[in-house]
């Protein structure tokens, strides 16, 4: 072939290329939902700690390094939950509050409030100074609300019935647990037993929900508190690099309690619905039986009936791996025992088959878990998300 041939060659393919891009961006089906508004710690922050003066920040390398747009403030090495569920929903990637509250095009849908170290008490998390608590989190939906209100035909009705169609997706309490209850400088374990301090964080759990409820939220997915006693800087702290069963136990009385309140608030509450989000057993079945949560494979094995394509998740053009974990006792980024002692320090190389691993540093799942739980939420059986999944809470 001449040349000249080649490059007209070159250039058809490219524009064939270009009108194919648009084509499937001309019949994209429309999103489920008109946004996604979260809520939580550093399982979900995208973000808003960056600005603060706060230990807990994740806006440096190695963080994000399998993130299209590098480090961005994401606690993980790709995605979170609600990135994940973003995509699940036909929606873009919710922003942080922190970069968005001056953009009405991007309030509309959806933002993203989470905070790390944040908890539902005001109090937890202050070792790490600069964190926004789940009030202030609040807060600023309220303020979001006050936004769309002014800058939408039909003001607060048309506000109104975005929220009323929109999910809102609320996962607290690790840090009520991990950065107060047993943490030694704090007093709060002498004063309340393990039944007294779940009670304590499920009223004023109640009371939040209800306030956003209040606001105009009508869907809410509440993630419960994970397996806790698992994760690589609680095996730290043990010689034999065990879980603790202690820890677990003194997160049982809160998700109980949660699952309880919110069958509550279903009840109470008209036109509401609250969906929970188990990690906890999602965590635990993982744990116990990582490799049935996918293999290796290409996506010539698709057709196989024994190749279970729910848990798979694409990491790169080539082909296919599915998350299928058999590293599970010590972070792919961190220091010390278990890779636990310490999290990631700022440019240090992570582990390189990081779809192995069901942790990413001291206390974070990799983004392969994340997205095994963002597909269970949206699709997964009432053992796991009830009393409806997101793809049923959509059309309710």
């Amino acid at each position: 072939m001449s040349a000249g041939l080649q490059r007209l060659w070159l250039l058809l393919v490219a524009v064939s290329a270009l009108l194919t891009a648009a084509a499937a961006h001309e019949t994209r089906a429309p999103p489920l939902v008109p946004a996604l508004f979260v809520f939580g710690d550093s399982l979900v922050d995208n973000g808003n700690n960056n600005n603060l003066a706060s230990l807990a920040k994740a806006n440096y390398f190695p963080y994000g390094i399998d993130f299209a747009a590098g480090p961005t403030g994401r606690f993980c090495n790709g995605y979170t939950i609600v990135d994940e569920l973003a995509e699940l929903l036909g929606l873009p990637l919710v922003p942080a509050y922190s970069q968005a509250s001056h953009s009405v095009e991007q309030l509309l849908q959806g933002v993203n409030y989470a905070s790390a170290a944040a908890g539902i008490l005001d109090d937890s998390g202050g070792n790490f100074v600069g964190r926004i608590p789940f009030n202030q989190q609040i807060q600023n939906f309220e303020s979001t609300i006050s936004q769309m209100a002014g800058a939408t035909a039909g003001g607060t009705a048309t506000a109104g019935s975005i929220l009323a169609r929109s999910i809102l997706f609320v996962g607290l309490g690790s840090n009520d647990y991990l950065n107060n209850y047993i943490m030694p400088n704090y007093d709060t374990r002498r004063h309340y037993t393990s039944q007294q301090f779940a009670d304590l964080l499920v009223t004023q759990y109640a009371s939040q929900l209800t306030r956003l409820y209040k606001a105009g939220a009508r869907r809410f997915v509440v993630a419960g508190v994970g397996s806790m006693g698992c994760i690589p800087t609680i095996l730290a702290r043990s010689v034999e690099g065990q879980c603790s069963e202690e820890v677990d136990q003194l997160v049982a009385p809160f998700n109980s309690g949660v699952r309880g309140m919110l069958d509550g608030l279903n009840a109470g509450l008209p036109g509401a619905t609250f969906t929970y989000l188990d990690n906890y057993r999602l965590f635990k079945l993982m744990l116990a039986s990582p490799a049935s949560y996918g293999k290796m494979g290409d996506r010539t094995e698709l057709g196989d009936p024994n190749f279970d394509e729910f848990f798979c998740f694409p990491l790169s053009m080539d082909g296919w791996k599915c998350a299928g974990f058999d590293v599970l006792d010590r972070g792919c980024c961190g220091i010390g025992r278990n890779g636990g002692q310490m999290t990631c320090l700022p440019f240090m190389p992570p582990c390189a088959d990081r779809e192995r691993y069901l942790f990413w540093d001291a206390y974070h799942p990799t983004a392969a878990v994340n997205i095994i739980i963002a597909r269970q939420a949206f699709d997964g059986a009432a053992d796991v998300v009830s009393p409806v999944n997101v793809r049923r809470l959509v059309q309710l």
